[in-house]
């Protein structure tokens, strides 16, 4: 019998397609739980760990939260991760670069260690892909690529390119932005053009970071400096320029040097010079969000059930919580002895995080064409309101909140390990 044939003929409970991060956590979670799990990555291998988080940093990182690295804590990723590259930040400062509003948050007002961490994905990936090594009720495939999805008795099957068939009650589309799998299935995105490219970099300064996310409004949209330390040197920084497309095409044919230039013009020299260590990315910027999550023996988590702009740095924080809440849900209806596709199971899911999810794309929408708005009335507004923000304290703590993810009902798998401990 064939390696491919052999998997076929595994009763698995559930399929999941993709293997990025938040696909990966999923199986963690569903694992520790004891669930037969199949995870399907297009990927030929999987990442080299004896070569992620060493060297220059990579361009693609994330701003964990706190809620998140609970996650990763209570699946065992983090201290790995720790032992090679994340990068605390401790206070935020944000700014309309047309005027003087200014806000700024700390990690002591907002009652936690850290704000957040700055993780490369390479090294949160490859930290939980060790994890599925460790539970042998997962098995992952590599080099799998899905030719479609079919719908019968015993729930869902997936066709690969390489003819083997897998079938399960609950398949997950993990599968990205674009997601083949959410197009099989026929569910409908509401996506929409943001009018941004995301133009990523990384950058080393003369003054220390000093553990600070900074971030500006600019009249072509957000620039942020994401604090990197890299072998104990707190002078690296990732750089999100979000902008028009004609500028970012500027940007990208500017020289390194004339580029850190207009970088450090852009925060006003806060960190003084910017030198460009590394080339620049062109990311185009859509947000999009799926009409529906979840079918009878289906269901979406991560980018492609919705995706978001950067400015907030909530991308994988959301998807991570994806995979909390519907892995709870799961591991709730096993022991029930329920099916995991069934559909009002799903709907739990999908209940607890489509809202959540529309909220947030909805916030971050608003801040981009607010402070896009070149109008003299909403730049007054765009300042008075920033100030404001800093002096009232309700309200500071509120957005602290939403930025460090402690908000609604968190899933078992995301509170504080001592509350976990204490049951």
């Amino acid at each position: 019998m064939s390696a491919a044939q052999g998997w076929a003929s595994s009763p698995f409970e559930v399929i999941i397609v993709g293997g990025g991060m938040v696909g990966t956590a999923l199986a963690c979670l569903l694992g520790r739980a004891g669930l037969a799990v199949a995870v399907l990555d297009a990927r030929e291998a999987p990442l080299d760990r004896g070569a992620v988080g060493k060297g220059p940093p990579s361009m693609r990182v994330s701003a964990l939260t706190p809620v998140s690295q609970q996650l990763l804590e209570g699946v065992g990723a983090w201290a790995w991760m720790a032992s090679r590259r994340v990068s605390p930040y401790r206070f935020m400062q944000v700014w309309d670069g047309e005027g003087s509003g200014e806000v700024n948050f700390s990690a002591e007002q907002a009652g936690v260690p850290v704000l957040g961490h700055i993780v490369e994905n390479d090294v949160t990936l490859a930290a939980l892909e060790a994890c599925l090594t460790k539970l042998p009720s997962v098995q992952v495939r590599y080099g799998a690529r899905v030719a479609g999805l079919e719908t019968g008795n015993t729930g869902r099957t997936v066709l690969l390119e390489d003819g083997s068939r897998l079938t399960a009650p609950l398949v997950v589309a993990a599968d990205g932005a674009r997601s083949p799998l959410r197009t099989m299935a026929g569910i409908d995105v509401n996506s929409r053009d943001t009018g941004q490219v995301a133009v990523v970099t990384t950058v080393r300064t003369p003054r220390p970071h000093g553990g600070v996310a900074r971030q500006v409004f600019l009249p072509t949209g957000p620039l942020a400096f994401l604090p990197l330390r890299i072998e104990d040197d707190d002078h690296h920084c990732s750089i999100v320029w979000s902008t028009t497309p004609a500028e970012a095409e500027r940007l990208m044919d500017l020289p390194r040097q004339a580029m850190g230039v207009e970088l450090a013009s852009a925060i006003d020299h806060r960190l003084g010079e910017v030198t460009v260590t590394d080339r620049a990315l062109a990311v185009p910027l859509t947000q999009r969000h799926a009409e529906r999550y979840v079918q009878p023996g289906f269901a979406l988590v991560g980018d492609a059930a919705h995706s978001i702009h950067p400015l907030a740095g909530q991308g994988v924080n959301l998807g991570l919580m994806d995979a909390a809440v519907l892995a709870e849900e799961l591991v709730t209806a096993r022991r029930r002895g329920l099916s995991p596709g069934e559909e009002h199971i799903l709907g739990r899911y999908a209940r607890r995080r489509r809202g959540d999810n529309a909220a947030m794309l909805a916030l971050m929408d608003g801040f981009r064409l607010l402070f896009g708005a070149r109008h003299p009335a909403l730049t007054l507004a765009r300042n008075l309101g920033l100030s404001g923000v800093d002096r009232l304290g309700p309200l500071k703590r509120l957005l602290m909140q939403q930025a460090t993810g402690h908000r609604g009902r968190l899933p078992y798998a995301c509170r504080a390990l001592s509350r976990r401990d204490a049951g």
